[in-house]
């Protein structure tokens, strides 16, 4: 009895305990919260440094332990594209930075992301302050970004990945087959590849053709990029890449395309005599979790009652209200109706970073935009990807902006279902019966085999749902339906080849989309402010109510490793309702 009561007393101190540390670290959060609003001065002849090791996402995410070194274990993972540029653009007068430092190896972003970053710094070099770069490890698209950089430091023992682009899809054909898992394919489109994988064992002819010719049209604008910032010609820039002429970092240094040759330390020193601080002085490095709570003296407080709505559509479309990386049809329906109905809002920019999804929650959402068009501007802004899904919730704004290296397109709907009932018998020993009150009560079913009928019915909805796509597409961009249906089919686009075929109207960036809609609502600069929807959850509403996923996922992907993309996109397939319209589930460009 006396241990019984010696264990009841240990357990009860250690509850007791757990409580007070759990109480001190819930104090201690919140004061890291109610702290990061603080205003942070910049010390004189300091440099702003970029440190892009983390995905960049279109928004920031209300997350305080980032500045600790946790982003991404609750909130969240990545830096904001939104911050990086009000950064680069605060630090060009700001008297305090006298200059930026590009501190890059992995660089996970799409291109056009990429794009406006560099379009930034290309900005903030009018400005006379420096921009020196620093890499061990740079792969294609951080040597892209990095080549605005007026030094470029590659370490003597790192490597250059400058052999142009590649895309790689895995087939999943052979696995199902020897899990008897029969898949049930119904698409429209001979260019739409998102059910290929489960298909086929290697690319159609149709998929390998539009791939093939997007990734030639971003490597080519981004060539032409390259060799005006190195001062090159275009034929001699892409003779190094196709070519693969870069072996090692001497080959990089004697081709030109960076300009020294150093180690860290060698970089700093240069920017500590270029900031004024002397050798034996460390130079101070503000990052941008920092530099975000400086003041911005050139930045107006705004009183105008004028709004800009600026609409995030970030994800996979979903039915349902959707979250901070899913679209939902009903939360972002929610998001455009409240800025249709404020009278403040005179224009709204729907920024779209979405491979599509559910073809239901995109027709909800362009409801919604067809409304709002109808009382005031709304113009579409597209990031790395506004395709399928993407695309239907763009195509019905007034003006649709692009960048040259979005991936857009994918006008096409596909449905697909899997008959699981040789896979439960032959591996697993289950077998199944059923009971109707009709023929087809129990439709739709992934443990039997489909008949003749059953799938022709499902075809014939999926060919619907794509001539009401095509139509609404067609209607939208003021062309007949049969040439619309020309680059239609499933294709896939870059931003470039969209434009020269009508799918879009304008090249540019978010600033030019809101420019524009500032211009339709006859808004003069400075006599409106930007309001940000939807609203994004704060720090302690993520952590009140969502902590144990955000637990998980930060944990799978840690485990995981490189293997996690694969969970998620196994995940978004077991999400998947209904008839979809969405592109390739995995396009990863190198």
């Amino acid at each position: 009895m006396r241990q019984f009561f010696k264990f009841v007393l240990a357990t009860l101190v250690g509850l007791f305990l757990f409580m007070i540390l759990g109480f001190v670290l819930v104090l201690g959060i919140a004061g890291l919260v109610a702290s990061s609003g603080d205003t942070v001065t910049i010390a004189e002849g300091s440099v702003l440094e970029i440190k892009l090791s983390q995905p960049i996402t279109e928004r920031s995410p209300q997350d305080p332990l980032a500045e600790l070194g946790f982003g991404g274990v609750i909130g969240s993972q990545g830096i904001g594209l939104d911050e990086i540029k009000a950064s680069i653009k605060k630090a060009k007068s700001d008297d305090n930075i006298k200059g930026i430092f590009l501190n890059l190896d992995l660089l996970q972003a799409g291109m056009a992301s990429v794009e406006e970053i560099r379009n930034e710094l290309l900005d903030f070099k009018k400005s006379k302050k420096f921009v020196v770069a620093y890499s061990e490890l740079s792969t294609e698209k951080a040597y892209y970004l990095a080549s605005v950089a007026d030094r470029f430091y590659l370490n003597p023992q790192g490597t250059l990945e400058f052999n142009g682009l590649s895309s790689e899809v895995m087939f999943f054909k052979g696995t199902l087959e020897k899990l008897d898992l029969q898949p049930y394919i119904f698409k429209v489109g001979e260019y739409k590849s998102a059910v290929e994988p489960f298909l086929l064992d290697k690319m159609s002819d149709p998929s390998r053709e539009q791939t093939q010719s997007f990734l030639n049209s971003l490597n080519n604008f981004m060539l032409q990029k390259i060799s005006q910032a190195r001062k090159k010609s275009f034929a001699e820039v892409k003779n190094i890449s196709d070519s693969m002429l870069v072996h090692n970092a001497d080959d990089a240094l004697r081709l030109g395309l960076v300009t020294h040759l150093g180690y860290y330390d060698e970089a700093t020193d240069f920017m500590k005599t270029k900031a004024g601080v002397k050798k034996d002085k460390e130079l101070k490095l503000v990052n941008l979790g920092t530099y975000r709570k400086a003041a911005d003296p050139e930045k107006p407080e705004g009183s105008s009652s004028n709004k800009i709505a600026v609409i995030y559509a970030s994800g996979d479309i979903v039915t349902g209200e959707g979250g901070n990386e899913s679209i939902g049809g009903k939360g972002m329906s929610e998001a455009i109706r409240k800025a249709r109905l404020d009278k403040n809002v005179k224009a709204v920019v729907l920024r779209i970073n979405s491979p599509g999804g559910s073809s239901l929650a995109s027709d909800v959402i362009w409801r919604e935009v067809m409304l709002t068009k109808k009382v005031k501007p709304i113009i579409a802004s597209m990031s790395d990807v506004a395709a399928s899904g993407g695309y239907y919730i763009a195509m019905a704004c007034d003006t649709i902006v692009a960048h040259p290296t979005t991936i857009t397109g994918s006008i096409g709907v596909f449905g697909m279902l899997v008959n699981s009932e040789n896979f439960l018998k032959n591996k697993l020993g289950i077998t199944t019966d059923r009971v109707n009150t009709g023929k087809f009560s129990d439709i739709p079913t992934v443990t039997r085999a489909m008949t003749p009928y059953e799938k022709m019915h499902i075809q014939r909805e999926v060919d619907r749902i794509y001539e009401d796509f095509t139509t609404k597409a067609a209607q939208s961009r003021n062309m007949p339906v049969a040439e619309l249906k020309k680059v239609a089919s499933g294709r896939v686009w870059s931003g470039l080849e969209a434009k020269e075929r009508g799918l879009v109207d304008v090249l540019g960036s978010l600033e030019d989309a809101i420019a524009i809609a500032a211009r339709k609502a006859k808004l003069k600069e400075g006599d409106y402010r930007l309001r940000q929807l939807p609203v994004q959850k704060s720090f302690m509403q993520t952590l009140l109510s969502d902590t144990e996923t955000q637990l998980k996922t930060y944990s799978m992907q840690k485990e995981l490793g490189p293997l996690f993309p694969y969970y998620q996109q196994y995940k978004q397939v077991m999400q998947m309702q209904g008839v979809q319209a969405r592109m390739p589930f995995e396009l990863e460009i190198q």
